[in-house]
């Protein structure tokens, strides 16, 4: 029987040998409002529903191999001109990146870490809405990877116009 094991487990192989790692530290809610401002006359309102959804996410580095995570849904619900409710989530995950290139950092914190994020979001402004009084609502999944792409060209437009700004000719007064 080798000798590495200590109570029946084996004791785990050094760090030196471990490759590229990413994990999920902690999950959590940084903040969570629902505000109905017309209720109770909101309830007795007649029409359709207007939906208007709200998607932010920032990153936060809190040391060399952890990063913070935060996707923020606001959804904003009015009947006619009248808010029904708003409800706003900030969920948030401390995720753990080593042994990565900065490329491969960048596309992990913009399309993985809010997929895993976004089933904690959905599911806690379904709540609210519901305990609010209000029929339930499932919000429909995001394509992060979609919206990261869109990110990527943004950036590459941006650097583009900043270095043709650059290259113009200065005129002599």
């Amino acid at each position: 029987m080798s000798d590495e094991t200590t109570n029946g487990a084996a004791v785990p192989a050094q760090q030196d040998a471990a490759g590229p790692a990413f994990s999920v530290e902690k999950i959590y809610v940084k903040d969570v409002s629902f505000e109905a401002p017309g209720a109770p006359a909101i309830f007795s309102e007649q029409g359709q529903p207007d939906l208007q959804l709200n998607l932010n996410q920032r990153v936060q580095r809190l040391n060399e191999a952890l990063f913070e995570v935060v996707l923020t849904v606001t959804l904003t619900c009015k009947v006619g001109d009248k808010t029904a409710y708003v409800a706003e989530v900030e969920q948030a995950g401390v995720f753990g990146l080593v042994g990565l290139q900065p490329q491969a950092i960048d596309v992990l914190l913009g399309t993985q870490c809010p997929n895993i994020l976004f089933p904690y979001v959905r599911q806690i402004v379904g709540e609210l809405i519901q305990a609010g009084g209000f029929p339930p609502f499932l919000l429909q999944p995001i394509n992060f990877d979609a919206l990261y792409a869109e990110t990527l060209r943004q950036r590459q437009q941006q650097a583009g116009a900043d270095a043709a700004a650059s290259e113009l000719p200065v005129g002599n007064a």
